[in-house]
């Protein structure tokens, strides 16, 4: 990232800063770890607020995840699709280099990225072998408080 200041001739100086989102994707592919797979599980938990997606191998051991507020998103922009597209990418890319082929995708919550982000995935060349939501649905619940006595 490189900054430069401009002047506006009043005497205060503004700081420009070039770069963003691309030093946060190098960072986020330095880091792989050593292990090869062939065979990974894809856990996408999408919320209004967020989008976690974690690539898991069939034991259910986490290998490498990530998120949009990780990738440098903040406030409503983390739960957009655009967002969950970007973090799919970057686990897309770390899950080739890890020697990834085939893949199984568990998808969890009602946000806006849960599909763009199977949809990432898919684009980068992954034998998708399922597509489960296993997203809680509540069988009607507790049972609700007595009402109060005055």
């Amino acid at each position: 990232m490189r900054l430069r200041s401009i002047s506006n001739g009043v005497g205060k100086k503004r700081i420009i800063q070039k770069g963003g989102t691309d030093d946060i994707r190098a960072r986020a592919l330095a880091k792989l770890p050593k292990k090869k797979l062939s065979f990974g599980i894809l856990n996408v938990l999408s919320t209004y607020n967020n989008t976690i997606i974690s690539l898991a191998d069939e034991a259910g051991n986490t290998i490498i995840s990530s998120s949009s507020g990780a990738m440098g998103f903040s406030g409503a922009r983390k739960g957009t699709p655009y967002a969950a597209s970007k973090v799919a990418e970057v686990l897309a890319e770390r899950a080739k280099l890890m020697g990834v082929k085939d893949i199984g995708i568990k998808v969890k919550g009602i946000g806006a990225g849960r599909e763009s982000a199977i949809r990432s995935f898919a684009a980068h060349g992954f034998n998708i072998q399922f597509i489960r939501d296993i997203t809680p649905i509540p069988h009607n619940g507790p049972k609700p408080e007595k009402p109060r006595r005055v």
